[in-house]
């Protein structure tokens, strides 16, 4: 019975933990990204959990650590939106309008300083870099699905223009563009001239109706 109650206790704390771990990702997410990550400290975070500093270290060593489980966090959610629109959608352009939808969604409550911090912590960088990467591989399965249904041309080479257009971003986050600029008018302008340029006369024309659509939507949002 003692061995029982001892276990039913440890599953307990494991379940908190977790639990508290959760809270202080998507805490500690939700502060990065609205102020930059170098201005908020471990203290704040912990203030704003209601919880001491020595518990939150207890669970992440330093704030890298912890900016490192945001970026898996958020990762990991955008992956899961991506697969069900691909379940749901009746071909790749529409994944990749929706998924667009969904990046400008993110980015639209993310502070500039966000994406010039980050770059000051190596191991998250490099954890973001690693995913961009795996996420090129995969882009190339992606659009030949496109070329297949007429939407994408059949002359590009994917695996190039796809890891162009991530460079291009993370160049322009670094440049005087980025910084007279808002970040979401040169990400629009660099994704939208990107699947035009991929794009046939078919998948234009679908691009084009998208465009008229999301210019309506911002402008009622105004």
């Amino acid at each position: 019975m003692d061995k029982e109650l001892q276990t039913e206790d440890q599953c307990n704390n494991v379940s908190l933990r977790s639990s508290l771990r959760e809270r202080i990702v998507d805490t500690a997410f939700d502060a990065f990204v609205s102020q930059g990550i170098k201005c908020v400290t471990m203290d704040e975070i912990a203030n704003i959990l209601g919880i001491s500093k020595r518990t939150l270290y207890e669970v992440f060593a330093d704030k890298e650590t912890l900016l490192v489980d945001c970026i898996l966090k958020f990762k990991k959610e955008a992956d899961t939106y991506a697969k069900t629109v691909y379940d749901e959608s009746v071909d790749v352009l529409e994944v990749l309008l929706k998924c667009y939808l969904y990046s400008i969604e993110k980015f639209h409550r993310t502070n500039k300083k966000f994406f010039e911090d980050l770059k000051k912590y190596p191991k998250a960088h490099e954890v973001l870099r690693k995913h961009q990467h795996q996420d090129n591989e995969n882009a190339v399965v992606f659009f030949t699905k496109g070329v297949e249904q007429g939407l994408f041309r059949n002359d590009v080479n994917f695996a190039i223009v796809n890891l162009l257009a991530h460079e291009q971003v993370n160049m322009l986050m670094n440049s005087e563009v980025f910084k007279a600029y808002p970040f979401l008018e040169v990400y629009e302008s660099i994704m939208l001239t990107y699947i035009r340029g991929i794009s046939t006369s078919k998948g234009i024309r679908r691009l084009d109706d998208f465009i008229l659509e999301y210019r309506h939507l911002m402008q009622t949002d105004r």
